[in-house]
């Protein structure tokens, strides 16, 4: 049975302009995501990963309409919605939700758990207030929290239960898409646990497709059906989540690999070692990339840019090893 695309990126690209450190100094362009391309399939879990600073939150900020992309397309239900904006934007802010890195500061501190869950209703005029209150303790009984926790604020809550609410804040408006921003990344390791089996549950329940961007390796593992790994902006590989730790193609991933520890204090591992200076995304550039610091590199990788190609069945990478 084919698949069916719920969410088709194009050549996506996110610029920033920089000014100068002076006054006469012309401003600077940072690129962020640079001709991002990938198909979101109807159910599936996405995970995004990649190290600090190489484009992943921009490119989950871009989907729900958070930054405005410079190019490219977002197409969702047969329509790209980059440009859309005032009441055609707000119809569909319905359907692509995100949830935020940090549990406490992406909550409103003057605000109670349950007015926080019932707000997006409101601002969408859902239901008659009875209705909404009755679909806030829902969601709160479906995340794992008490009625009676409603009335309290966020600074009354542990971590955990803070991302909870921000998961119920989420499903408030019954979303198609959820765009979970590194949500397990600021809770302890055993509560990590609990809300990656929540929103898996979730997402069963209400059918739902996730686009999980994280930094942790263990993690992403856990709950994604593909992988897709980012380096400077791009997508350097992508394919079914097992097959990038069986078979990783892609030299970056190779050495995003190496770096996790061995499951046995006998087990021999290899470190590869990444040397040389990261190229600034700053400005124009050529070439890959990786190109500075690949010990593949070869004279063309300095002056061409390698596009993400399927190399076998469902695996694709961008390295001129392969094509």
């Amino acid at each position: 049975m084919e698949k069916k695309v719920i969410l088709s990126i194009r050549n996506l690209s996110k610029d920033f302009r920089i000014r100068g450190g002076s006054f006469l100094e012309k401003p600077k362009t940072l690129h962020a995501l640079s001709d991002v391309s990938v198909d979101v399939y109807e159910g599936e879990t996405l995970g995004i990963i990649g190290e600090s600073g190489c484009g992943k939150s921009t490119f989950g900020r871009c989907i729900v309409k958070l930054h405005k992309a410079t190019s490219g397309e977002i197409i969702y239900n047969g329509e790209d919605i980059v440009g859309k904006t005032g009441p055609e934007l707000k119809k569909l802010r319905k359907e692509l939700q995100i949830i935020f890195q940090d549990p406490y500061s992406s909550l409103d501190p003057r605000k109670t758990a349950g007015k926080t869950i019932e707000e997006p209703m409101i601002v969408h005029e859902m239901n008659d207030p009875k209705t909404r209150r009755e679909r806030v303790l829902s969601l709160m009984k479906e995340v794992g929290l008490d009625s009676q926790h409603t009335h309290r604020f966020p600074h009354e809550f542990s971590g955990g239960q803070r991302q909870r609410i921000n998961v119920a804040r989420a499903l408030a408006l019954e979303p198609k898409i959820i765009v979970c921003d590194e949500p397990v990344s600021a809770l302890d390791v055993s509560v990590q646990a609990q809300v990656l089996n929540l929103l898996n549950d979730l997402q069963k329940a209400h059918d739902l497709t996730l686009i999980f961007i994280s930094h942790d390796l263990s993690v992403i593992r856990h709950v994604s059906d593909r992988i897709a790994i980012m380096y400077l902006g791009k997508i350097v590989e992508l394919c079914k989540a097992e097959e990038i730790y069986t078979d990783p193609l892609h030299p970056y991933t190779k050495a995003l690999l190496s770096a996790i520890p061995p499951e046995s204090p006998f087990e021999k591992k290899e470190r590869i070692q990444l040397v040389g200076e990261i190229p600034s995304p700053i400005g124009e550039r050529k070439g890959c990339s990786l190109a500075t610091r690949c010990p593949y590199v070869m004279d063309r990788c300095r002056v061409e840019t390698p596009e993400l190609k399927e190399v076998k069945e469902g695996h694709r990478a961008a390295c001129f090893l392969y094509f």
